[in-house]
């Protein structure tokens, strides 16, 4: 039980989650007093989903999980699972860009909110936005990421370094699960560009990699690959058997987020056209979007930004 009620922290980020949801607060008490009942009551019910978000990434950063990281490679494993999948699909599901938008002093929301979609100031911030946003660019970061941070050189200069450990790998675990669930979950005033087959393809992919990088861990291997786990005094765990088991809950999790996604996406596809065969047909060869797609899943020429372009802060009003 000590491992569970000992070794909490209670770093900065805890001050800046509670800081970041008393913002949210003001920014939906502001956006209730101009928008109908109903869309008040979607953003309430949004930003439950947004405050797990929160709670997750406490968990994953201040309980005994980050602790016992250090010396355990499976629990490291459950650490990543929740940076990359459960937090940030949380907080893509809570919406929360614009409530913390309309919180800002005065008009700024709405000037700021202007400023980035229209301004020529803005054009290279809204051209990076727009090539992350891509649905192929964000899900290959998204792999290329969890790929490299399990190789055992970047591994183990993480470990052994705790800038590189929280700003390089944490942070960008999380920031590629944001930018990789926005292609899957509706998360207003973001626009969802990527057509329901991609999608389906998209999660194939990266439930692949995942059991892919499992299987390096666990079969093509013979011993531990990271040096870190080595000689860490005190534990009594194998290092290959602890990667054996942080493999095992890679694999698992996995089939468990793919699996519950698949079947929505599936649903998706047989109510667009009564059946599978059906929708399948159209979306490949008439197109599922109204904009014309390239082979890699890019909209057209001038279509990119616009497909993807986040609504007028009034939109949802």
């Amino acid at each position: 039980m000590s491992y569970l009620t000992e070794h909490w922290s209670y770093d900065p980020f805890l001050i800046l989650a509670a800081v970041v949801a008393v913002w949210h607060e003001i920014g939906l008490r502001r956006l209730a007093r101009r928008s109908r009942p109903e869309r008040t009551r979607q953003r309430r019910l949004r930003s439950l989903w947004f405050y797990g978000g929160l709670v997750v990434l406490l968990l994953a950063v201040e309980s005994p999980i980050d602790y016992w990281a250090d010396d355990y490679f499976f629990v490291h494993m459950i650490q990543h699972l929740l940076l990359m999948f459960a937090a940030p699909s949380l907080i893509v599901a809570g919406a929360p860009w614009q409530p913390l938008l309309a919180a800002l002093p005065g008009q700024s929301g709405r000037s700021v909110t202007r400023g980035v979609l229209a301004d020529g100031w803005s054009r290279p911030l809204r051209a990076v936005g727009g090539f992350f946003l891509r649905p192929w660019v964000s899900v290959a970061l998204f792999n290329v990421v969890m790929v490299v941070w399990h190789l055992p050189g970047p591994y183990d200069l993480a470990e052994n370094n705790q800038a590189v450990h929280i700003w390089l790998m944490h942070g960008s675990f999380f920031a590629a699960g944001v930018l990789f669930w926005l292609q899957f979950i509706p998360s207003p005033p973001f626009r969802r560009q990527m057509p329901l087959v991609s999608q389906a393809a998209a999660l194939l992919v990266t439930n692949f990699v995942m059991i892919g990088i499992a299987m390096a861990l666990s079969i093509f291997v013979s011993g531990s690959v990271y040096s870190v786990y080595n000689h860490v005094p005190g534990v009594t765990l194998p290092p290959f058997a602890d990667q054996q088991i942080g493999a095992a809950i890679l694999w698992v999790c996995g089939d468990f987020w793919a699996l519950p996604t698949m079947i929505m996406i599936v649903r998706q596809l047989i109510a667009a056209d009564g059946s599978i065969a059906g929708a399948l047909d159209k979306m490949l060869n008439r197109g599922a979007a109204r904009t014309t797609w390239t082979a890699w899943g890019r909209p057209a020429a001038g279509a990119a930004v616009l497909a993807q372009r986040p609504s007028p802060p009034d939109a949802e009003s």
